[in-house]
């Protein structure tokens, strides 16, 4: 699909959202359609796909997280690209004040109160208000995704 070529000419920086469904689990996508929205106040968005099958848990929950990926990071993010329940084994993380998952050692992780959620095609657009904020202040490399494909800084991965 041409607009899909057209679009994968963007390189994106990877991250993993995360939320908690009813029951309190621990529930998280790996998402390249995030960004920042406002400064003043402190906004951020996500797409979420209707046919994900953490749409329920997301459209529900009040909170969500959003974890930015290192370039080290990238089966970890395929892991989350990944449906299924075993997901999260083994993946260490932490949780702050809304419960919802915090990855350790990401480069970023911001914890959001969901603000407003708008009608995108076949997604939903999240907004969130960011309430806490922890990010790694020295030199760092993200994890990109550019042409379908995972890649870094310099070079393709």
């Amino acid at each position: 699909m041409e607009f899909r070529k057209a679009l994968g000419c963007f390189a994106t920086g990877v991250t993993i959202i995360t939320t908690i469904d009813q029951d309190g689990d621990p529930v998280g996508i790996t998402a390249n359609s995030f960004t920042s929205l406002s400064l003043d106040p402190p906004l951020v968005l996500f797409c979420l796909d209707r046919k994900s099958m953490s749409f329920d848990a997301f459209h529900r929950n009040r909170h969500f997280a959003v974890n930015v990926l290192r370039s080290t990071q990238e089966q970890l993010s395929r892991n989350f690209a990944r449906s299924g329940p075993d997901k999260w084994n083994g993946i260490p993380y932490e949780k702050w004040e809304t419960g919802c998952p915090i990855l350790a050692e990401t480069i970023a992780a911001l914890e959001c109160d969901v603000d407003q959620v708008f009608e995108g095609g076949d997604h939903v657009i999240l907004i969130g208000k960011v309430r806490r904020i922890r990010f790694e202040d020295g030199e760092c490399q993200p994890l990109l995704y550019y042409r379908g494909k995972y890649a870094r800084i310099g070079a393709p991965a």
